[in-house]
């Protein structure tokens, strides 16, 4: 499995950004699907996940301003990020976890990762 994360940049606060998770080497609907973030000098810290039948978990911190998606079609996994805050500014990873039946916020529990994308969030 390879996993090639796109989509950061550089926003307002209150602004929005879209980032994608491209999967290959096997179908995106034969994994679990996460986003983690890091900041520097900050452990890497949960954002968000969606299962292999749809259902998602969110980090308090994101919560009613982000949402996940996967487009199995395209193999692809989004991350829509709303109402962005200078506090979201991060590097940011997809991770996936195949033929899991549940998620996990546990970032030790995702085998697979992209390379990260960086967004930044000006005040």
């Amino acid at each position: 499995v390879q996993l090639q994360a796109s989509g950061g940049g550089l926003v307002q606060a209150g602004g929005s950004l879209r980032l994608s998770c491209v999967h290959s080497g096997r179908t995106v609907s034969s994994s679990a699907m996460a986003w983690f973030r890091q900041a520097p000098g900050k452990e890497r810290e949960f954002v968000a996940a969606i299962s292999r039948i749809g259902n998602t978990q969110f980090g308090d911190s994101v919560k009613g301003r982000f949402t996940i998606s996967r487009d199995n079609g395209n193999n692809t996994v989004y991350l829509q990020m709303n109402t962005l805050k200078p506090v979201d500014t991060a590097v940011y990873y997809c991770a996936a976890k195949l033929w899991a039946t549940v998620l996990s916020q546990d970032r030790s529990w995702y085998a697979y990762w992209g390379q990260g994308t960086q967004v930044t969030v000006s005040s």
